[in-house]
């Protein structure tokens, strides 16, 4: 069974269920697949996408470029193993949902809930700006992105919603951070990049020498009080401005099908994780561990699968 569970799967998808078969003999060194994507992660984090290749991953590890092509096919075996790597994120545990009415005292706190797995997304783009220069090739297939996505459908497990809606939530939310957290790190790189700085009140009276309200009669007055070029957005986060307003209208459109939700106190977006090198260790010995477990199972799986052949015989 696990064979034909590996072929109908794209080499990288079948990698990262440790479904895949792995050499027999590697080099005379241990060398894995989990070193050369956690190599492949460490040169991206510190260079960008583009200092990724198989030729750069196997002289950090001091192999021949050959010997990782008996664990990969290809860099997009990588890619998509790095992708789905980072996304092993500390998902907050079931609090019991099934049992928990949609309504009324105690109800979940679904809004909170997406606000939360939304901010996740953020977060990956913050710790890896690389992560969105790897193309979208189609539904998620890989264990930890699945996981991601089972956590989001859980917040809305009490939502009187058809499974279809809870995809296209989804991924409208996912969407949405995603495009913020690509604007946000291009803002970012292109103010640690030499230049003018696009802010302060230079710029703005320069800025209001072209932009009149005369010819732009509505952006002219907000170029004129500095909110235009407002480098931190003064008060607004414009990201939890966005996502509440999308949270609006799921919550109006449940409303309007009769299965109203009470409306929950905004709280504020958590803290991203700094960008620090004993964070990064952390989250690679996590997944080690994860790597260690998903090991333990597929042998497990095996152990089963053999004894259930003797049982047969």
């Amino acid at each position: 069974m696990a064979e034909d569970v590996e072929e109908a799967l794209p080499r990288a998808v079948a990698l990262s269920w440790g479904v895949a078969e792995h050499p027999q003999r590697g080099p005379k060194r241990e060398l894995s697949i989990e070193r050369i994507v956690d190599t492949a992660i460490e040169l991206a984090d510190a260079e960008g996408l583009g200092a990724v290749s198989m030729s750069r991953i196997a002289g950090e590890l001091g192999f021949t470029t050959m010997s990782l092509y008996r664990y990969v096919t290809s860099k997009d075996d990588v890619l998509a193993l790095m992708q789905d790597a980072v996304c092993a994120l500390p998902i907050p545990p079931d609090d019991g949902l099934t049992n928990r009415p949609a309504g009324g005292d105690g109800a979940h706190d679904w809004r909170g809930g997406l606000r939360r797995w939304a901010m996740a997304t953020i977060d990956v783009m913050r710790e890896h700006p690389w992560f969105p220069d790897i193309p979208i090739s189609g539904i998620p297939l890989m264990p930890n992105n699945l996981a991601v996505l089972d956590w989001g459908l859980r917040e809305m497990r009490t939502l009187p919603l058809t499974d279809a809606e809870k995809m296209s939530t989804a991924l409208l939310l996912s969407s949405y951070a995603r495009a913020v957290g690509i604007v946000e790190r291009d803002v970012t790189r292109a103010r640690q990049a030499d230049g003018p700085p696009a802010n302060g009140e230079a710029f703005t009276r320069a800025l209001s020498e072209l932009v009149t309200p005369e010819r732009f009669p509505d952006l002219g007055p907000l170029v004129a009080t500095g909110a235009y070029a407002d480098a931190d957005g003064g008060e607004q986060d414009d990201f939890a401005f966005g996502l509440d307003r999308i949270l609006d209208g799921i919550e109006r459109y449940i409303a309007d099908r009769g299965g109203a939700q009470p409306p929950a106190a905004p709280e504020p977006l958590p803290e991203p994780a700094p960008r620090d090198k004993a964070v990064r260790e952390a989250a690679k010995a996590r997944r080690e561990a994860e790597s260690k477990l998903r090991e333990a199972r597929k042998r497990e799986r095996e152990a089963i699968e053999r004894a259930r052949e003797r049982a047969a015989r």
